[in-house]
């Protein structure tokens, strides 16, 4: 009879055991056994558990339901248990078999009225024994949901609640199984298929062990079933808080990688600086550029980063190694790489930078300087004059400047100084010397070297001067001439300019007869009486005359327009004599000379030429007392007198 049966009817209700037995109400009592109790016969007795029997206390019977057999259950408890003769062999309940049983019993049954005994259990789900199932019982919900939960721990505890150890196996292998690919956490974490491959395992246990639970009977005690879903909840903590351990490993595995991967773009641009050390800073800028802006990009983009807190470190090391040529002293080297230096702040973020940029302009100043300095006694001045200009340009009030003033300024007046007093031993190489540097002075737009230049200026007109007359002694005719013809160009109106063009034409005439340059022509013209020498042109073309000895000059006679020129074949003729016709037809010149012995040097006017076929040398003894005539004619090759 059900619960909701026996309410209907008025009966009392029947009341369930922890084990899903129902235990009976007891009847009024009527003195006597109930109508469905039999009474005790021949000591038979039931066992303690799962029987049926009169109980000793309330008189009431019992359904014990887990072992399925049926007995009285006396005071003591302790008789046999199920059906059978009783121990004192008087047959157990009802007539033995074969013997008619007495008017109004059933054979084979304790008495009249007596409940049947129940049917055996029917198969258990699952193993049998304590704390299994001992076979299907209706269904438990909230049974089922448990061990699935338990199985959704990743542990297979559901499998385990149920000796199911093979499930619980399967769920263990693939909880080791993941645990292996995904630890230790790495930035990339488990692979999508395997997760979804541990997943459907996991699910396929869940639902398993769910179905598995909904009717299986457990030997658990009541409290120990009202745990098991709490119990389930709670153990969810264990692949949820697992869960969120490893997504935080593997964010940190990430950050690492990422940390990583920052340190690993220094390196490169550490390794990029670190190779240019001693290479010429042109070559390698690009490289210094390319470094300086991973530097720049890792403490902008990522100030946070082990990379970004070792950048400060790393520019100090960048401006050490750019540097090292000032360090070194290699100041003509040093300039570029300063330069660049100097001008970050143009290119690189001021937070980034720092103040390592301001305190270069002191090391550049210095290195133009000193670099303008070893550079300026050089043949090729264009360097020094760079430098100087430079320093000018930045750091016009800088000490430096003066320095340059100071240094070109007494280079030059020291050099000077020989050729000013005519002390020098080799007055040409000085007078290079002294030129070379006054036209690198003289470039320096804007520095205080007006001074200095002018003792240049002085120095070397004394400097030419004494150039030439050295050249002329040496028996460099063709250099002395060229020198003395510059003397009397560049310093018309010095005093020495009549010396110099009196030298320049001696050379020209100890060019082609050496016997003229062995006494160098005097200063000035000597006293006493002078006489006349009166020269004809019988040539076509204009003719130059000119001569040395006490007094050294030159002059030019036009053309002759009536005359010709004469053959080899005429001068061979006897009685040949030129200028033979009336005196007024050819061109006259007239010149005063002391007496003494001349050299004379004709030639064709402007020709510029001196080769034999041009020009002609001769010699002229001047007595004092007589007067000189001389006729110049021109053959198809040479001049004549």
């Amino acid at each position: 009879m059900t619960p909701e049966r026996a309410a209907a009817e008025g009966a009392a209700p029947l009341d369930a055991t922890p084990t899903g037995s129902f235990r009976l109400a007891a009847p009024a009592p009527a003195g006597g056994p109930a109508p469905w109790e039999a009474p005790a016969q021949n000591g038979g007795s039931t066992g303690s558990t799962g029987s049926v029997g009169p109980a000793a206390s309330a008189g009431s019977a019992e359904f014990a339901g887990s072992a399925g057999s049926f007995g009285s259950a006396g005071p003591s408890g302790s008789g046999g248990s199920g059906f059978g003769a009783p121990s004192d062999g008087s047959g157990g309940f009802g007539t033995g078999p074969g013997a008619a049983a007495p008017y109004g019993q059933a054979p084979g049954w304790a008495g009249a009225g007596a409940l049947p005994p129940p049917p055996p259990a029917p198969p258990g789900f699952g193993a049998g024994g304590a704390g299994g199932s001992g076979g299907q019982g209706e269904a438990r919900p909230l049974q089922a949901v448990a061990v699935g939960l338990l199985n959704l721990s990743c542990l297979g505890l559901g499998y385990v609640l149920l000796r199911q150890w093979i499930g619980a196996a399967v769920c263990w292998a693939a909880t080791a199984a993941l645990l292996l690919l995904a630890l230790p956490a790495d930035a990339d974490g488990v692979p999508v298929g395997v997760l979804v491959g541990y997943g459907v395992v996991l699910l396929a246990a869940v639902a398993d062990g769910a179905r598995r639970g909904l009717r299986a009977r457990l030997s658990l005690g009541v409290t120990a079933r009202r745990l098991a879903l709490p119990l389930a909840v709670v153990l969810l903590a264990a692949p949820a808080g697992g869960t969120v351990a490893y997504g935080a490993a593997r964010e940190e595995a990430r950050e690492e990688a990422f940390q990583q991967s920052l340190l690993a773009r220094l390196a490169g641009a550490d390794a990029v600086v670190k190779s240019k050390d001693g290479v010429r800073f042109d070559l390698a800028e690009p490289y210094y550029e390319e470094a300086l802006g991973t530097y720049e990009a890792l403490a902008l983009e990522h100030p946070g980063s082990r990379a970004a807190k070792l950048v400060p470190d790393r520019l100090d090391a960048y401006v050490a190694s750019v540097s090292a040529p000032y360090t070194e002293k290699k100041y003509c080297l040093a300039v570029d790489p300063l330069k660049h230096l100097r001008s970050l702040p143009d290119t690189v973020d001021k937070a980034v930078l720092g103040d390592r940029a301001a305190r270069w302009d002191e090391p550049l100043a210095r290195s133009l300087y000193e670099c303008g300095s070893a550079e300026r006694g050089r043949a090729e001045t264009a360097p020094a004059h760079a430098a100087f200009t430079e320093l000018l340009a930045l750091f016009p009030k800088s000490p430096h400047v003066a320095e340059v003033e100071k240094l070109v300024g007494g280079d030059l007046t020291k050099a000077a100084a020989p050729l000013t007093a005519g002390t020098a031993s080799d007055p040409c190489a000085a007078v290079k010397t002294v030129e070379t540097q006054r036209a690198f002075a003289t470039s320096l737009k804007g520095y205080a070297l007006d001074g200095a230049v002018a003792d240049a200026d002085r120095g070397v007109q004394k400097g030419v001067f004494a150039c030439g007359t050295r050249q002329f002694r040496d028996g460099d005719f063709s250099d002395a001439e060229t020198t003395m013809d510059r003397y009397v160009k560049d310093y018309p109106k010095s005093p020495q300019t009549a010396h110099a063009r009196s030298i320049a034409i001696a050379a020209q005439i100890a060019d082609e007869e050496p016997e003229a340059g062995k006494k160098l022509p005097p200063a000035s013209a000597p006293g006493g009486p002078r006489m006349t020498m009166v020269i004809s042109n019988d040539a076509p073309d204009a003719v130059e005359l000119l001569y040395t000895g006490p007094v050294t000059g030159k002059i030019t006679i036009r053309a002759c327009g009536d005359c010709r020129k004469y053959t080899s074949l005429d001068t061979a003729l006897g009685g040949f004599k030129p200028c033979s016709g009336p005196s007024s037809k050819y061109p006259k010149a007239t010149i005063s000379l002391p007496a003494g012995t001349y050299h004379l040097l004709q030639k064709r006017a402007g020709s510029g030429l001196s080769s034999a076929g041009d020009t002609k040398s001769s010699k002229a003894k001047i007595e004092p007392g007589y007067s000189y005539t001389n006729c110049l004619y021109v053959t198809s090759l040479l001049y004549g007198n």
